[in-house]
């Protein structure tokens, strides 16, 4: 049984940054991809960014160039999204998922394990 919880989440400030932790129990942590989503108020799910096993690749949704980061250690079972120059639009709820396997994936359905999502509030 694989089980995911995210941390991190919270209020900030327009132009603030956070830090998302997710910790992944069970199974062998550097055989999966990991990947953030999210989905904002009213929204369907999305995908944020995802890396690749080995930390070899990285793939990012083109509005988030630039402003997130996504990064693994995998002696410590964790991945994390930093997110710099918060805008409110990017209120929402994160999720983080682990999928088996080696390359990049970027879509709900390629991930099979899910947390139970930390909420991001960023006021104007």
């Amino acid at each position: 049984q694989v089980r995911l919880v995210e941390s991190g989440g919270g209020l900030v400030q327009t132009g603030g940054s956070l830090r998302l932790s997710c910790a992944v129990f069970g199974g062998t942590f550097s055989t999966y991809i990991m990947g953030w989503f999210r989905r904002a108020p009213g929204k369907e799910r999305e995908v944020v960014a995802s890396i690749s096993s080995s930390v070899a690749s990285t793939y990012y949704a083109d509005s988030l160039k630039g402003r997130f980061t996504i990064s693994r250690d995998n002696a410590k079972n964790m991945v994390y999204l930093q997110m710099n120059s918060l805008k409110p639009e990017d209120t929402a709820v994160y999720y983080c998922a682990a999928q088996a396997g080696w390359d990049i994936r970027r879509d709900i359905s390629d991930f099979d394990y899910w947390g139970q999502g930390t909420q991001v509030t960023v006021s104007s």
